[in-house]
């Protein structure tokens, strides 16, 4: 379970090597621990946190739903207030929003007028609609 320790699988962690496992900076499970009520390490002497094996789950799921699958903070509140035992599965829009997205790249540019610039301006709006030799 954790990747450079020689822990038991049921061992408490600190803090550190929670960060380590999951990837996660240390400030970012201590702004968890305000957010979400159900993740409450172990504190000891010296205010030192020590993630149990259910704490470090919870952590690996949070991650996931907020990183992978794209909740916010208030979703993952909800869906944990909720009990769920598993996430819904992955947002539906997504595969259709990445079509419509490829269509959209994928499609012919629309002819353009004229000569012109980046902005799709030609010279004479350029120069502020009048031609060079001015009236006429």
């Amino acid at each position: 379970m954790a990747s450079g320790t020689h822990k038991a699988s049921g061992a408490f962690r600190t803090i550190g090597e929670v960060s380590g496992d999951t990837g996660l900076p240390q400030h970012i499970l201590r702004y968890w621990e305000t957010r979400f009520p159900q993740l409450r390490p172990v504190t000891r002497a010296g205010n030192r946190r020590y993630y149990r094996p259910e704490d470090v789950a919870l952590v690996r799921r949070i991650a996931t739903l907020l990183n992978e699958q794209g909740y916010t903070i208030r979703g993952v509140q909800l869906l944990l207030d909720a009990g769920t035992a598993e996430a819904p599965p992955a947002n539906p829009v997504k595969p259709s929003l990445t079509a419509m997205l490829t269509a959209i790249r994928d499609r012919p540019a629309p002819c353009q007028r004229g000569k012109g610039n980046a902005r799709g301006l030609s010279s004479r709006d350029q120069r502020g609609g009048l031609p060079a030799g001015g009236i006429g």
